[in-house]
């Protein structure tokens, strides 16, 4: 994830619903982010979540 070059990136095909697709570009213009670019900001940061979630048990 984090440190991964551009070309280690892997495509996914992500199908949406029209009303979480304009929530989610909402939220990337307000944070200056492409729709891509705050999806996988939120995946990432889920993923580091998780990760602390698994270190307390």
């Amino acid at each position: 994830m984090a440190g991964d070059g551009e070309k280690d990136k892997k495509q996914v095909l992500l199908r949406l619903s029209p009303t979480l697709w304009k929530e989610l570009a909402a939220w990337a213009e307000d944070d200056f982010r492409s729709i891509n670019g705050q999806i996988e900001y939120l995946l990432t940061e889920s993923v580091r979540q998780r990760r602390k979630g698994d270190s307390r048990k």
